[in-house]
């Protein structure tokens, strides 16, 4: 497999470098995409300059993307519909009538308690990754807001326990595509080897327990401490000249006057969004699954589910719910059918940043691959390994991969291939060496800057997006170091 050497590392660690030193994310991202053509380019600086501008219009010949970038914006009418319907007001209403009964009885824990339900939602929602975010952004930005819990909190709390939940409860698209990477290093049965080794998966664990432990304690550390002390002092959800991924148009749409406040308005369009999502990914999986009929129900449900597209089964969630709230409203007679329009297109409007960082991070993963850059990772560590230490090497190494990559997917893909043989040929554990590629790629959905994950997540947050990675990034590391000193340990107690 080819690569470029040194020089295919630099495109995505520059424009990473870049973005959080100077904030500037589109720039940052778009002179990572053009360093990266310029390299493949051979330095002719023209042919890089309109490789790049092809390269973000083939951006939408993959139709997963495209999906992908249709329904983050569409997200912004559902937004837009729950405020303006009075259903944010009632959801905030009925949130702060059960935390005026829990304060009678032990005061000064709503904050607590309501960081607690947002991390309960995201453990409870595995079916994809997106979803949950998108779920668990949406649903409690409004009432962090009240408590004035920062928003970099609740991104923080989005972002960790979606990935984390959708590799440890594997009845999804991410079991499936993990097994099937399996089957392609000739296990018979993957699923055996994939429960093998789930227990030793332990950044996703960590990465979730870490969030608790920082909920139940209180004790925040670096750049989120800064930002708990400036929410609570000066009621400051986000600094002074932060630019949340999303218009504040939209987010701070007030209801329409004369308009009831029911938490309904707000929970029924979620619930549908979150509900559709298993039912999508089996009705576009049940055709990809061979002799499906022969196959008892439950295994029908269990190959169709993981065989489902993500990105179309996440559109035709959001579509469903904005419909179902459309006509939830329009049968109120909280909206007419000419303001649904105007809803609808206010809120898309409101998230066109966001389409444009999520075209600019599938343009710089392309050229990541075009240069090789996660092989050229892992091929610079494959042939110095000794036996101990190929689980904490695989680790680090899928951590470098998928955080200069943006995709945990890419991660796996790359270093099963690479960590399974090497685990045969030297001996290593072959269940500890699959967990420690897994959990590298999760680290990397769960902080680049560049995965689609932690872009959905300061969206549906409302956070700025550097903001959000800057303060996330130090409790990643925390678990990070945890979990690569555990594989070093194991890798030389266990053979």
């Amino acid at each position: 497999m080819e690569h470029h050497g040194f020089w295919s590392l630099l495109p995505p660690f520059i424009a990473i470098i870049m973005a959080i030193k100077t904030r500037q994310v589109f720039v940052s991202l778009l002179f990572g995409i053009w360093l990266g053509w310029v390299i493949l380019s051979d330095g002719n600086l023209l042919t890089g300059t309109t490789s790049t501008i092809q390269a973000l219009v083939d951006v939408f010949k993959d139709a997963g993307n495209t999906r992908t970038i249709m329904f983050s914006c569409l997200v912004g009418a559902l937004i837009a519909f729950i405020q303006r319907s009075g259903g944010v007001a009632g959801f905030i209403n009925l949130i702060s009538n059960y935390l005026q009964k829990l304060e009678s009885k032990s005061s000064g824990r709503s904050r607590k308690i309501v960081q607690l339900m947002a991390w309960g939602t995201g453990s409870l929602i595995f079916v994809e990754s997106s979803i949950n975010a998108l779920t668990v952004g949406t649903l409690y930005r409004p009432i962090f807001d009240k408590l004035k819990i920062p928003r970099e909190k609740l991104a923080y709390i989005t972002d960790s326990i979606s990935a984390p939940t959708c590799i440890l409860i594997p009845l999804n698209a991410w079991g499936a595509y993990i097994m099937g990477l399996l089957a392609a290093q000739g296990f018979g049965n993957p699923l055996i080897i994939l429960v093998g080794a789930f227990p030793f998966n332990f950044y996703p664990m960590l990465a979730a327990i870490t969030v608790l432990i920082v909920i139940l304690t209180g004790k925040d550390f670096g750049p989120m401490k800064k930002a708990e002390l400036r929410a609570m002092s000066e009621g400051k959800v986000l600094r002074d000249d932060a630019k949340p991924l999303i218009s504040s148009d939209v987010i701070s749409l007030e209801k329409k006057p004369n308009s009831p406040e029911r938490a309904i308005n707000m929970i029924l369009p979620i619930a549908v969004m979150v509900a559709m999502m298993p039912l999508m990914l089996v009705l576009t999986g049940w055709n990809q699954v061979p002799n499906i009929q022969s196959l008892p129900w439950y295994e029908q449900l269990f190959y169709s589910l993981g065989k489902g597209s993500g990105s179309t089964s996440v559109l035709y969630s959001v579509l469903t719910s904005i419909s179902v709230a459309s006509v939830l409203y329009m049968s109120q007679k909280i909206f007419s059918f000419n303001e649904v329009i105007d809803l609808i297109f206010k809120g898309i409007s409101g998230l066109i940043p966001l389409a444009l960082i999520m075209m600019l991070a599938f343009a710089i993963g392309t050229v990541c691959r075009e240069l090789g850059t996660g092989i050229y990772t892992a091929e610079i560590t494959k042939d110095w390994l000794s036996p101990n230490f190929v689980p904490v090497i695989i680790f680090l190494v899928g951590c470098v991969i998928a955080f200069s990559t943006g995709t945990s997917w890419g991660t796996f893909a790359i270093m099963i291939a690479i960590g399974v043989p090497m685990a045969d040929t030297l001996g290593a554990n072959l269940y500890l060496t699959i967990a420690a590629a897994l959990g590298g790629g999760v680290f990397g959905d769960h902080c680049s800057p560049i995965s689609d994950t932690t872009i959905i997540s300061s969206m549906a947050s409302a956070s700025d997006h550097i903001d959000h990675v800057k303060t996330q990034l130090p409790y990643a590391l925390f678990a990070g170091a945890i979990t690569a000193l555990i594989y070093l340990v194991l890798g030389i107690l266990i053979h």
